[in-house]
């Protein structure tokens, strides 16, 4: 049986080993910044935290060998005054010469701040071992979050942000990075990265504010603006599939693209259902998440169920029910993609 949890201080260990698997900005493969973010993200499921300073962070769990296979996360608003939220957006400038009678169509970058940003999306990481599995747990893993925004509607911002990887070097640095950020800041990729998880200060006092002609970039450079790297491929698709939309809009630090969607428009926001449990689904039922919040926490599965039509009854298997510690009759929440 797989669950998706709260995380918690215990969890740490096997938090770290995942994250080793991505080592992404959200969820670095650093000790020091997972602790912080598993304290940050039990105060926001508690709810002692302000709203815009929420990050929750979910785990996969595969029950029966207790492991941690998995992990989410949401950050309930990127970019504030404090900590505004940085991108490059991918610009097109026009240029003819009646002289020589020569057009050209220029793409170009110019450094923006969003200091009312949205709610984001980010921390993805499933072990390989797990993947390509029956249950769907990358899919899981994804989707469990709009189910958990459906569900505290109120915390999060009018739209949603997920920023993705584009294709890196073999050593895991950016040719984008190399080429443009190192020169303003003096920093390899690996050091700014870390530096960014706290403070992206440097950034505003060292990018140019002017027009960035990405034809002065090598063309490995260039190539990577914008573009989805092959191990985030599927990972397009499913936002695709719910409603976001490439916003030309790149990070600043690797030229991975930025999607974003409006949160009622998300299909799986939008389709997110409150009921009861019940018992015995449908033989032909879809596949879906059901979520529950109670003494535990915040938990959710996923498996086939299916909804009693003209009732909120929320048919769900005994063995589910069970792992959720959901009792007949307690209110659910349950969404089919």
């Amino acid at each position: 049986m797989f669950v998706i949890r709260q995380s918690f201080q215990n969890d740490i260990d096997q938090i770290v080993a995942v994250a080793h698997h991505l080592d992404t900005m959200n969820l670095p493969a650093d000790r020091r910044h997972i602790e912080r973010i598993v304290a940050t993200s039990e105060r926001s499921f508690s709810g002692d935290l302000d709203r815009v300073e929420r990050e929750y962070l979910f785990v996969l769990e595969d029950t029966g060998a207790r492991r941690v296979v998995g992990t989410s996360m949401i950050h309930a608003k990127h970019g504030t005054r404090r900590a505004p939220h940085v991108f490059f957006r991918v610009v097109h400038e026009e240029r003819y010469s009646v002289t020589l009678d020569r057009y050209f169509v220029h793409q170009c970058l110019r450094i923006g701040y969003n200091y009312d940003g949205p709610t984001e999306i980010g921390g993805l990481i499933l072990l390989p071992d797990y993947r390509g599995r029956p249950e769907s747990l990358g899919k899981f893993l994804s989707y469990v979050r709009f189910l958990f925004i459906a569900m505290h509607r109120d915390v999060f911002q009018d739209q949603v942000l997920s920023e993705l990887l584009p294709p890196l070097e073999p050593d895991g640095t950016s040719a984008l990075w190399n080429s443009l950020g190192y020169h303003f800041t003096g920093l390899s990729y690996q050091e700014a990265d870390l530096l960014s998880k706290d403070n992206k200060e440097f950034i505003q006092a060292l990018f140019p504010h002017e027009l960035i002609y990405t034809s002065m970039l090598p063309e490995r450079a260039r190539s990577i603006i914008g573009q989805v790297g092959p191990a985030q491929r599927g990972v397009e698709k499913m936002l695709r599939r719910i409603g976001f939309e490439y916003a030309e809009q790149i990070d600043p630090f690797d030229g991975g693209p930025h999607f974003f969607a409006d949160t009622d428009q998300i299909t799986l926001v939008d389709n997110a259902i409150r009921g009861r449990a019940a018992t015995s689904p449908a033989d032909d039922a879809p596949w879906g998440i059901v979520a529950v919040e109670g003494d535990t926490g915040f938990r959710a599965a996923c498996g086939r169920f299916s909804v009693t039509p003209g009732t909120d009854d929320v048919r769900i298997d005994d063995a589910t029910r069970a792992a959720l510690g959901v009792d007949l009759g307690q209110e659910v929440w349950w969404v089919a993609p």
